[in-house]
């Protein structure tokens, strides 16, 4: 998965799609997020560089609820690759 802007939209898109809310703030996560289930907000730290970003959201994405047939074809492919990636991670260690 190539790490540039266009990645991290997708990768949003799909929380989007989910009815999620993507925030951008300061603060001290110790992951790097924060998810706050109940308002479907997800809060990443707002100084992580583009591949943080990214690296943050393939490992928050397979976490949350997503509603797979809300999805566009395109994000369905997309999560179902990112789930991929998380399964695999999981298997290494």
């Amino acid at each position: 998965m190539k790490l540039n802007q266009t990645t991290l939209d997708k990768l949003e898109a799909i929380l989007e799609e989910s009815g999620y809310i993507v925030r951008y703030e300061r603060g001290t996560f110790q992951s790097g997020y924060c998810i706050l289930e109940q308002k479907k907000v997800v809060v990443l730290n707002k100084f992580l560089q583009l591949e943080g970003r990214i690296n943050t959201m393939l490992d928050l994405i397979p976490q949350l609820k997503v509603e797979f047939d809300a999805l566009t074809a395109d994000s369905q492919k997309l999560y179902e690759e990112v789930l991929a990636m998380a399964a695999l991670k999981q298997a290494e260690e």
